[in-house]
């Protein structure tokens, strides 16, 4: 067998070991890409009637959450643009008390418009599917991207056996013939559809390993970032020795620091401290369509003075180039990088490889069927013979 054949043999066996959770994966993907705008049509919670008046502050939307979730740890309190409801989130995780409820508040009156548990959301359940296969995440997880690292080599092998002998064949190679019987068509379907959406299947197959493995994310920022090591989040220490009593809580000054400095923002979240000794950290974001160009800031609860950091989620303009690329996964491999039209090729290109599992599949099992009859019908012709 020469190379392209052993080349082949693995591209079918990979296939057939991974296309049902490639299939779910791709599906999944297809749905949660208009989640934003899905949830716009249908959540009318989300808005409120805009007011001349000043919305609350967050110790004061925080405290009418708190009613709501009086077991609840805050997470963050969010202010979305002025006719949008503001977001008080609780979140926490571990030791069998996970939980992600919001309490959607009319940022002017203070009314409780919805109290949401995220984790019931339909969209939750899609993306459970793509992250876990709706399997325990420890266990989910890492099949979900040991698949996509599967799936990586089946696009690169996928070229390879795509790639035309010959110049003249470059054209067929590229074209769908529709006046073909079933399989021809199924054939062309896979190969040809397969090329087109190969670059950007690489893509999708890149941005997902970042969460699937620990060691391709701090790969890639290494070899994106001049060697440098990735760095986990944390929220520094504030300083407990300087405290400065003031009337206004800490929360509030933040927030009211992070309005002052970006008046534009499409939303500007704060984070109460998680923990006795933690600092404030608050984040501006000047397009709600995507995650990337964010403003990361962090603050001494007791003396509001700005703490440093050295990991990707600082200040947009100090982020290096493959600070900005890790920014940037999310909205990549959502398509949301290039806005409505991003997210509508998105969704057409998961569409497109979700059915490659199905094509590849009815190649083989044609071709499987037509190996049996032959043989069969060799079968009988020995019998025939020998009779």
């Amino acid at each position: 067998m020469n190379l392209k054949k052993w080349i082949g043999k693995i591209h079918l066996w990979l296939g057939l070991s991974s296309g049902l959770v490639v299939f779910i994966v791709a599906v999944t993907g297809c749905i949660y890409a208009f989640q934003t705008e899905i949830k716009d049509l249908t959540y009318s919670f989300l808005f409120v009637e805009p007011q001349n008046s000043p919305v609350l502050p967050p110790s004061q939307i925080s405290a009418i959450a708190q009613d709501a979730f009086p077991e609840g740890h805050l997470h963050a309190v969010l202010y979305p643009t002025a006719e949008r409801s503001a977001q008080a989130i609780f979140f926490s995780y571990g030791e069998g008390n996970d939980h992600f409820q919001t309490a959607y508040i009319n940022p002017y009156s203070g009314e409780v418009l919805k109290l949401k548990d995220e984790y019931a959301d339909f969209f939750r359940l899609v993306l459970d599917g793509h992250f876990y296969l709706w399997l325990p995440p420890e266990i989910g997880q890492p099949v979900v991207a040991s698949i996509t690292l599967i799936f990586l080599v089946m696009v690169i092998s996928g070229l390879i056996l795509w790639w035309p002998k010959k110049k003249k064949n470059l054209r067929q190679s590229l074209t769908v013939k529709w006046s073909g019987r079933w399989r021809r068509k199924n054939y062309d379907l896979h190969q040809v559809l397969g090329f087109y959406v190969m670059i950007f299947a690489f893509v999708f197959a890149v941005t997902g390993l970042v969460w699937g493995f620990i060691w391709f994310r701090d790969g890639l920022y290494a070899l994106t970032n001049s060697g440098k090591q990735f760095v986990e989040y944390y929220a520094p220490a504030s300083d407990s020795t300087r405290i400065s009593p003031e009337e206004i809580p800490a929360l509030d000054r933040v927030w009211m620091k992070m309005n002052a400095e970006y008046p534009n923002a499409d939303w500007i979240e704060v984070h109460p401290p998680e923990y006795e000794h933690g600092s404030i950290a608050a984040n501006a974001n000047p397009d709600a369509g995507t995650y990337w160009k964010m403003d990361y800031r962090y603050f001494d609860q007791y003396t509001l003075e700005e703490l440093p950091v050295d990991h990707v989620w600082g200040r947009f303009h100090e982020a290096t180039f493959g600070d900005k690329l890790n920014r940037m996964n999310y909205d990549i491999h959502v398509g949301a990088i290039g806005g409505l039209a991003g997210k509508v090729l998105a969704f057409f290109l998961s569409a497109i490889i979700a059915s490659l599992p199905v094509t590849g599949f009815m190649i083989w099992w044609g071709r499987r069927n037509k190996e049996k009859k032959s043989r069969l019908s060799l079968s009988k012709k020995m019998a025939l013979e020998k009779a």
